[in-house]
């Protein structure tokens, strides 16, 4: 987890400024006075852990920055001394195996909010192995890094400002995410990748996600669906995405059941 900079006065300003939210609203919201809030803005007061608790709720605070705001006042962070927790992440493990695997002969992959590859199903690994895949653990780096892969997606460049605002939004969320801004600026400094997300295109985008393959003389065409562990108090398990592609038209699912 990255380290806070600021004390907690200075991260519960910030945070609250960032959702337009007044003292009063949070109090109202966190179940707080005013005055306590004020109090722990300036330092005058030191907060529990249930008035952290409160606060990050009230300000829908993601997990991860949960944690930074824990740890900025002196305690430990939410996964540490919870009991429940390893039996939670084994579930969630084996559920996760059980939707890539039930996703076959459609490829889906398990990454964290960064998109470094987790977990991928059998048609997945063979899929863009086909595609020119280098195997790189980051999937925006092997999808926008120059190589064979990047040549064989024919709307690169929309494929490329989309996954790059998915991450942008991602890191937005979290301040202190310095993992994330560093990949953002890595992203940025590959070829053509910079005019790519600064275009803006004339035409209506697509309601979808959609990954336009040409292989071996094919045509595939694939939309992209991504879900979240909902409500994740947990910074482990807020983390975790999966992205399943899905066949967007008949020929594309011809395709990959014939190559099962």
């Amino acid at each position: 987890m990255n380290r806070p900079q600021d004390g907690f006065g200075a991260l519960l300003k910030s945070w609250r400024s960032r959702r337009h939210i007044s003292q009063l609203d949070l109090a109202m919201e966190a179940g707080l006075s005013q005055r306590h809030i004020s109090f722990l803005e300036t330092g005058r007061s030191k907060p529990s852990r249930y008035a952290v608790r409160q606060i990050c709720e009230a300000l829908e605070m993601p997990a991860a920055e949960h944690d930074v705001m824990l740890v900025s006042a002196g305690f430990a962070p939410q996964g540490a001394d919870a009991s429940w927790n390893a039996e939670v992440r084994m579930a969630v493990d084996i559920s996760i195996d059980h939707v890539l695997k039930g996703h076959d002969p459609y490829p889906a992959i398990s990454i964290d909010r960064i998109w470094t590859l987790q977990k991928a199903n059998k048609s997945a690994l063979k899929f863009f192995a086909v595609a020119g895949g280098t195997g790189q653990p980051n999937v925006l780096l092997d999808v926008m890094s120059p190589g064979r892969l990047r040549d064989n997606i024919v709307n690169w460049e929309g494929v490329t400002r989309s996954l790059f605002r998915l991450l942008d939004l991602e890191v937005a969320r979290r301040p202190h995410d310095s993992e994330g801004k560093a990949l953002v600026e890595q992203l940025k400094s590959l070829p053509g990748v910079a005019d790519a997300i600064a275009h803006r295109p004339s035409e209506h985008p697509a309601p979808v996600l959609s990954i336009e393959f040409l292989i071996d003389g094919a045509r595939l065409r694939l939309f992209s669906l991504i879900a979240t562990i909902g409500m994740s108090m947990d910074a482990m398990l807020d983390d975790l995405r999966i992205e399943t592609l899905l066949p967007a038209d008949e020929a594309t699912r011809r395709w990959f059941e014939s190559s099962d």
